[in-house]
């Protein structure tokens, strides 16, 4: 568990604050491009660790995120017009550039120059892998993009969306390294509804009917042994469990600082997931979602499936909200749940939503009782904290000097009891950290 205090540093990301500090060190997505579709498109209003912004793509298709508030007196610029290389406040005209610059003022006399003493609040921008990302934290400080494969790769090689969620974003970003709870918040099972199981006599393992040897190992071995590699880029999480022979199956998830993960379940040859995890304000967050494979496009029916809720993907509206949502109790079948999975809830984006959103808006981990199987959680947070501390203390976070160690590979694989996570990964991977050095350089990996 944590302390109070501790918990309260965690978690909130606001500027000024330690944690929020640090995020602002790293590049954030800030929204899809798909969201700012053409030039002079219409702004779109956004909120970043509890800074109101605007987002505009100017007339040459440059992308801008500036104060959301005319500094005159304080209309809002997402009702402005968007012109000719600027958004145009409709209460008295002025103009600003994708750089927050005053480029026309009609309220002042032209001799006076006055636009040109007139400057808003404006952070860099750039595109990478069908996202738009903006840089809040000091100028001098600005770190290069992070290097993650699928943003390197072809658009034809990945599928990116986003979904928003009704939580801090740590207690979502703790989900997705957290490799054993998958035994029983995603395992689907068949049981007839009628099957009666009367535990004093004797227990019938509903999940003894799973389809694969992989499915079968999650089911019967719920409490996978967690072992952890720090690296470059951030964090190692991966699980061994049982075979009932002499191997392990691991399943291997990466943590990417600050906000970065990677799914654990892919072999070799599959396609993989990945989450970005954005706070909004301290009580939810954009999560974005990402699948890709380095080898060959995507086809026509994985885009499909993923923008119907397969991978890590969730089925979401026209505003990227679920359909399946803490409002509407994530549309629980109770049916479902007595004889298909242990939620009743479809999607394992959903799943992962319901049980996380659950843990109220801001999780309270002080009444937590952690165990052996969380011990990436522990890691994460103690990475994190020691992090913030220390940027506090004037100390830059290390990996901000590293984003081309970014490119880093989660996976599944079966090996030898006998194997250290390090000689595991280097099977797998062909590196101790699971890093590929972009798309094609690591045979080993293929």
């Amino acid at each position: 568990m944590l302390r109070a205090e501790d918990n309260k540093f965690l978690t909130e990301a606001g500027s000024g604050t330690g944690m929020g500090e640090l995020l602002r060190r790293f590049w954030i997505p800030v929204l899809l491009s798909e969201e700012l579709p053409e030039p002079d498109s219409d702004p779109k209003k956004i909120v970043v660790m509890g800074e109101e912004l605007l987002a505009f793509r100017d007339s040459r298709g440059v992308v801008g995120i500036i104060d959301q508030y005319c500094p005159h007196r304080g209309a809002n610029l997402w009702l402005g017009r968007n012109e000719e290389c600027g958004i145009r406040c409709v209460y008295h005209g002025w103009k600003f550039d994708t750089d927050g610059r005053c480029v026309d003022m009609p309220t002042s006399y032209p001799d006076l120059n006055a636009k040109d003493l007139i400057r808003i609040k404006s952070y860099p921008v750039r595109e990478w892998g069908e996202m738009i990302w903006a840089y809040m934290g000091p100028a001098d400080q600005m770190p290069e993009l992070p290097a993650l494969e699928m943003a390197l790769l072809p658009a034809s090689h990945r599928f990116v969306t986003k979904k928003w969620q009704d939580c801090n974003w740590v207690q979502a970003a703790e989900g997705s390294i957290d490799t054993a709870h998958f035994t029983f918040a995603h395992l689907s099972f068949e049981k007839e509804e009628n099957e009666i199981l009367d535990i004093k006599k004797h227990f019938v393992n509903p999940l003894t009917r799973v389809a694969t040897d992989h499915m079968r190992w999650i089911a019967e071995d719920p409490r996978p042994v967690i072992k952890i590699n720090p690296h470059e880029a951030g964090l190692t999480v991966a699980g061994g469990r049982l075979t009932g022979s002499d191997n392990i199956y691991w399943r291997i998830a990466q943590f990417l600082m600050p906000f970065h993960s990677y799914a654990p379940s892919s072999m070799p040859g599959e396609n993989m997931f990945g989450q970005t995890f954005v706070p909004v304000t301290d009580t939810n967050c954009w999560i974005y979602t990402y699948a890709w494979n380095p080898h060959r496009p995507l086809t026509d029916a994985e885009r499909e499936g993923y923008a119907n809720g397969n991978g890590v993907m969730a089925v979401v509206d026209e505003n990227y909200v679920p359909l399946r949502n803490k409002a509407n109790d994530y549309l629980i079948d109770r049916k479902l749940q007595r004889t298909k999975s242990y939620t009743g809830i479809k999607g394992v984006s959903e799943q992962d939503a319901a049980v996380q959103d659950s843990q109220g808006p801001i999780a309270d981990r002080t009444r937590e009782h952690l165990g052996p199987t969380d011990l990436g959680i522990m890691h994460f947070r103690k990475l994190m904290m020691e992090a913030a501390r220390a940027l506090q203390n004037g100390e830059a976070p290390p990996h901000v000097a590293h984003q081309d160690r970014y490119t880093v590979r989660s996976g599944a694989c079966v090996t030898s009891k006998t194997k250290d996570l390090t000689a595991v990964m280097v099977e797998r991977f062909g590196d101790p950290a699971g890093f590929v050095g972009g798309p094609g350089q690591n045979a080993a990996a293929e």
